[in-house]
C-alpha cells in the first residue's frame, strides 16, 4: 500500500497554479460600480426580446388527472423588450424574480401571466415573454385489467405580456400514441403494420378559460389515435389494445384532421397548430403531417 505525505491543501493549490488575489483598483461596493446597462444613449434600434433561457427550476403544478398536485423540473426562458435608449437589461433580476415568485406560487397559465407583468415592470420595459417547458405525469390504467402506471407528456406554457395589447397565452403538448396503417390493413390478408406516433399540438387560448389545458390536449390526441399508449399491459390488455388499433386505422393525415376537429370545437381556443409524426415500422423514414388554423 502506497503511503505518501502530501503537502497542505493551500500549498497543493499553489503547486497546480493558484495565485494570491491582488488588491486591485476597481471599486468593491455596488453603489460605486458603473452600471453600463442603464447608461442612457441612442443605441439605434429597439430589441423585441432579450433575456435568458435554459433556466431549470423546480415548480409545483396542478392536474385534473392524478396525481392532482405534483412537483416537476421546468426549464424557463424569460425575455423582455428593450427600448432603443437602453443599452441592456439587468439579467440578474430575471432569476431573482423567478426565485421570489415561484417559491410561493403554483405554475399555471394564470400565474405566468402575473409573472410576465412583474418582469416587464421590474425591468422598466413595455413587454415580456415567459416560456416554460416541463414533463407532466399522470396515472393511466390499462384497458382490461385496470393496472395502473405513470405516463407522461411534455408541456410548454408560453405567455406574452404587452402594456398596450395585454396577454397572449399558448400551450403546447406532445403526446405519444399508436397509429395503425389503413393501407396495410386494406391490402394484407392478415395483420397490419403500426407505429408509434407523436402528436404535437399548440393552441392559443382565451386567458379567462377555466380549463386544464394539459388534459384537454391530451384527450384530443389520444381519443383520435388508433390506440393509446399504456405504461402497464397484461395479456388481456395487449389483446384489447391490438384489436382497438386494428378497428381504428389512421394515416397521419387522418389524425391531424381529427385532432383539429376537436380543437376547432373548443370555443376557448383561438388558433392552433398540429403536427403528427409517425416513426414508421416498415420504412427508414418518418411520416409527417402538419395543419394550422385560426378562428380570428
Amino acid at each position: 500500500m502506497m503511503n505518501r505525505q502530501l503537502p497542505p491543501k493551500a500549498e497543493r493549490h499553489r503547486h497546480f497554479g493558484s495565485v494570491e488575489p491582488i488588491e486591485g483598483t476597481k471599486p468593491k461596493e455596488k453603489d460605486q460600480m458603473p452600471d453600463l446597462q442603464n447608461k442612457p444613449d441612442d443605441y439605434y434600434f429597439p430589441i423585441q426580446k432579450v433575456g435568458i433561457s435554459k433556466v431549470k427550476y423546480p415548480v409545483m403544478i396542478e392536474s385534473a388527472l392524478a396525481p392532482t398536485t405534483q412537483t416537476t423540473t421546468a426549464e424557463f426562458a424569460m425575455t423582455t423588450s428593450l427600448d432603443a435608449e437602453f443599452k441592456g437589461i439587468n439579467m440578474s433580476r430575471l432569476t431573482e424574480q423567478l426565485h421570489m415568485y415561484f417559491q410561493t406560487h403554483l405554475l399555471s397559465l394564470e400565474t405566468l401571466r402575473e409573472f410576465a407583468a412583474i418582469l416587464a415592470r421590474e425591468m422598466d420595459q413595455k413587454a415580456s415573454d415567459v416560456k416554460v417547458t416541463f414533463p407532466w405525469f399522470f396515472t393511466k390504467s390499462s384497458p382490461s385489467m385496470k393496472k395502473e402506471g405513470m405516463a407522461h407528456a411534455d408541456v410548454t406554457f408560453d405567455v406574452s405580456f404587452n402594456e398596450e395589447t395585454g396577454y397572449t397565452s399558448k400551450i403546447t403538448l406532445v403526446a405519444a400514441v399508436t397509429t395503425l396503417c389503413p393501407c396495410s390493413k386494406e391490402i394484407s390478408e392478415y395483420s397490419a403494420h403500426n407505429q408509434r406516433g407523436f402528436v404535437t399540438m399548440s393552441a392559443v387560448v382565451d386567458d379567462v378559460a377555466d380549463i386544464d389545458w394539459k388534459q384537454a390536449l391530451l384527450e384530443a390526441a389520444e381519443s383520435n389515435a388508433s390506440s393509446i399508449l399504456y405504461p402497464v399491459l397484461k395479456r388481456p390488455d395487449e389483446k384489447a389494445v391490438t384489436e382497438h388499433a386494428y378497428e381504428n386505422p389512421r394515416f397521419v393525415e387522418d389524425l391531424v384532421r381529427l385532432v383539429a376537429s376537436d380543437l376547432y370545437e373548443n370555443e376557448a381556443i383561438r388558433s392552433f397548430e398540429i403536427e403528427c409524426r409517425n416513426e414508421e415500422s416498415i420504412h427508414q423514414h418518418d411520416a409527417i403531417a402538419q395543419l394550422s388554423f385560426s378562428k380570428e
